[in-house]
């Protein structure tokens, strides 16, 4: 019987908390909307790859793959470079004799991978093609010969197989799917920790009557949620310093660029998270309610903030989303190894997030003291 009114009060507890009935039968099928839609596009990726040279038959073989959406465009071998690194092309090519040059962008190993052997396999096609034309001329000149001379001619074999020289302008060849995601990786972690810590910090100084004694002073809104973001920011600086030095010299995630330029962007990204939670924080009244944004914050965060191909109406959603403007200028720094000039509008964004956030918080405190 105890074990029966327990059960009864609990279930009458879910019953009349809303929000937690709504977690529970609603944010499934919310999330697994979201893996839906986002995972199962009909779009699909096009990768675009610079060929210096290329004979017809190179370029049909790869624009003709059936397995791959390749682009070709037709530039000078000075430039392969320079267009792999501005993100123009993924990849670009020379056929130099024997040798298959390829300047490749390797931050996604996997599409690496994918562009190297579609060009192998043209580049075998355009070999076996230019021998087969040569065997058939051999063969034509040959045909006037009397039948005693042709047999003793040896049989003609077409040229061995090209070799594949790849230069990776970014990545390496034995990247790991660690590699590819271990910079968007960073910030959201940033970001899910200082959310959480943060809304359920001030939701503690809201429950226990700290913030509402705050406000009876002459202390002016703003310097509260100044002093609350500073304060927390200390926090939050340790421990952007902390993961970020742990997954470059620990876990040995690729840093190209200047580690100054992503602790900046780590902190922007946990000052965003902060000032979030403080301002979601006002409409939970308990520490699981907070847990509760977690499916309707966090996670749809993680699906648009680049580290899946998107297309379509998906591609816009990313840009009202924080946390894809630190993946991408993660990615940039860490990855490509960019500096201000490829992540000053990401840096702005973040910031301007950050004010907004703030601003926001501002106002509701006033309307927690006009109460």
């Amino acid at each position: 019987m105890r074990t029966k009114a327990m059960t009864l009060r609990i279930l009458n507890q879910i019953r009349r908390d809303r929000r937690t009935a709504a977690l529970i039968l609603i944010a499934p099928m919310i999330i697994l909307s979201l893996l839906y839609f986002v995972l199962n596009q009909d779009g699909y990726t096009v990768y675009k790859i610079g060929v210096v040279d290329g004979s017809d038959t190179f370029i049909e073989a790869l624009t003709s793959n059936d397995s791959y959406d390749i682009e070709t465009v037709s530039i000078k071998e000075d430039e392969m470079t320079e267009m792999v690194k501005e993100q123009k092309l993924i990849a670009a090519v020379k056929i130099d004799g024997s040798d298959i040059k390829v300047k490749i962008d390797g931050t996604d190993a996997s599409a690496a991978k994918k562009v190297q052997a579609a060009i192998m396999n043209a580049a075998l096609k355009d070999v076996r093609h230019e021998a087969e034309l040569k065997i058939s001329k051999i063969k034509d000149a040959l045909g006037s010969l009397p039948a005693q001379v042709t047999s003793q001619i040896p049989e003609i074999k077409i040229a061995d197989e090209p070799e594949l020289v790849t230069d990776y302008v970014y990545g390496k060849k034995d990247g790991t799917i660690f590699d590819n995601y271990g910079a968007p990786l960073v910030g959201i972690i940033i970001f899910f920790l200082v959310f959480l810590i943060a809304g359920i910090n001030f939701l503690g100084e809201r429950s226990s009557g700290a913030l509402e004694k705050l406000l009876s002073t002459p202390i002016r809104r703003h310097e509260i949620i100044l002093g609350y973001t500073f304060g927390f920011s200390v926090l939050a600086i340790l421990q952007s310093v902390i993961i970020t030095c742990f997954t470059v010299y620990v876990l040995k995630l690729p840093m190209e660029g200047n580690i100054g330029y992503v602790l900046l962007i780590n902190l922007l990204t946990a000052i965003c998270a902060l000032t979030l939670g403080m301002l979601l924080s006002t409409l939970a009244n308990s520490e699981f309610q907070m847990v509760q944004f977690i499916p309707l914050v966090i996670i749809p965060q993680i699906f648009f903030c680049g580290m899946f191909p998107l297309s379509g109406g998906w591609k816009v959603v990313e840009y009202f989303v924080p946390l894809k403007y630190t993946a991408d200028a993660l990615s940039e720094v860490m990855t490509r190894g960019s500096g201000i000039g490829a992540i000053w509008v990401d840096i702005i964004v973040l910031a301007g997030l950050c004010a907004l956030f703030m601003a926001a918080n501002s106002r509701l405190l006033r309307k927690m003291r006009a109460v």
